[in-house]
């Protein structure tokens, strides 16, 4: 390849002019979304553990069970958003006569992911300031056979001041890196597409801008 990585950061445009000439591959993308699961994997053991914190006394090894699950779904879910995001944008173009395989698109969507990586290890570093202040509730395994218990307590770990000011800044940091990435992937399905400049805003901006709405509203309706 003769562009580097870094120039998906501050040139993509001539990244992926250089890439659509070269065979596809998705060893390169698909190394950063692993990269990316890796750490997203992380942050989910520092959420996860407040959740199993929360839930341990119903069961012993509750804890366990809960920060694996999160763990695993946080690492499968960057794979999983991965095929959604380049599904989506893939149908969007098509009805801008996009051309280009799915397989393209797919290697390109991959490597827009490269700034995400940087962003939740940034979120990490907010996590390991905040969780350790978070007041979280405790449930008894007999207070737990009451379902309202379990809701209140949830909404108490989810309106805990502390809780409430990291998920914002978190979700802040979200929507900024995935603008980053938003940006690359107009250069990138401008190219694997053959769509004009203003079709790839319109293909990726739409379903981003929805996906960010949907973010924010999350984060005022806690």
């Amino acid at each position: 390849m003769k562009h580097s990585l870094i120039d998906i950061l501050i040139r993509p445009g001539e990244f992926f002019q250089a890439a659509n000439a070269e065979k596809e591959s998705l060893k390169i993308p698909g190394i950063i979304v692993l990269t990316l699961g890796i750490v997203s994997a992380v942050y989910a053991y520092l959420i996860g553990g407040l959740t199993g914190k929360m839930m341990a006394g119903l069961m012993p090894g509750m804890e366990s069970i809960i920060t694996v699950f999160t763990i695993f779904g946080a690492f499968l879910g960057i794979f999983v958003f991965w095929v959604i995001w380049a599904g989506v944008f893939y149908l969007i173009s098509s009805l801008f006569k996009g051309k280009g395989t799915f397989q393209r698109t797919l290697e390109f969507i991959g490597y827009g992911y490269l700034p995400q990586i940087l962003g939740v290890i940034l979120t990490i570093i907010v996590a390991m300031q905040y969780i350790p202040r978070v007041i979280v509730p405790e449930i008894s395994s007999v207070a737990s056979q009451d379902p309202q218990v379990i809701q209140d307590a949830v909404k108490a770990l989810m309106h805990d001041p502390v809780m409430m000011e990291m998920t914002q800044i978190i979700s802040i940091i979200s929507i900024v890196f995935l603008l980053w990435s938003a940006n690359i992937w107009i250069f990138g399905m401008r190219n694997a597409r053959q769509l004009s400049e203003r079709d790839s805003a319109l293909c990726v901006g739409i379903p981003v801008v929805v996906y960010i709405i949907y973010i924010i509203y999350t984060m005022t309706g806690i």
